[in-house]
């Protein structure tokens, strides 16, 4: 098993676990808040997706473009909104997470061992000293933040395992 094995399989448990998770939720469900003060779903997902293309291209990949203002919509501002209005449909959420996805795999490929090595820019050494980390974190990223869907998962008396 290479390291793109390893980051591929974290990369995709993470999203089995996500669209698992969103399977039986309604959009009015990702509006959700665990407990006060939580952020909800749907504020989740559109930062996932930003953070993902925002990671990768800070990176020096190439990632598809997010649709206009999308990122100035999920910032931490953004985060106390209760407004389903500013907020979009899962089916939105999902399509969007897989056109990132597809731009992150074809990166990961198009990435050679030696350059997995190579250090992060500044901004990400924080959580991800190189590169190979950055593509890593993708997938740990997805998975801190499904584990917060399962309080929500929990207050709609929605089984916690599917």
């Amino acid at each position: 098993m290479t390291a793109k094995d390893v980051i591929t399989n974290g990369i995709n448990m993470g999203h089995m676990l996500l669209t698992t998770y969103l399977s039986d939720l309604s959009d009015a469900d990702l509006m959700v808040r665990s407990v006060p003060g939580t952020n909800h779903i749907a504020w989740q997902l559109g930062h996932l997706i930003v953070s993902e293309n925002k990671m990768l291209t800070d990176a020096g990949c190439r990632m598809p473009d997010l649709p206009g203002g999308f990122a100035e919509s999920y910032t931490k501002e953004s985060s106390s909104s209760d407004d389903a209005g500013k907020f979009h449909s899962k089916e939105q959420y999902l399509a969007w997470m897989g056109e990132q996805r597809e731009g992150t795999m074809a990166a990961l490929a198009a990435t050679s061992d030696e350059d997995l090595g190579k250090a992060a820019p500044e901004s990400m050494q924080a959580y991800a000293a190189t590169l190979g980390e950055a593509f890593n974190m993708i997938g740990v990223h997805v998975l801190m933040h499904v584990g917060q869907f399962v309080a929500v998962r929990r207050k709609q008396g929605k089984p916690v395992t599917i």
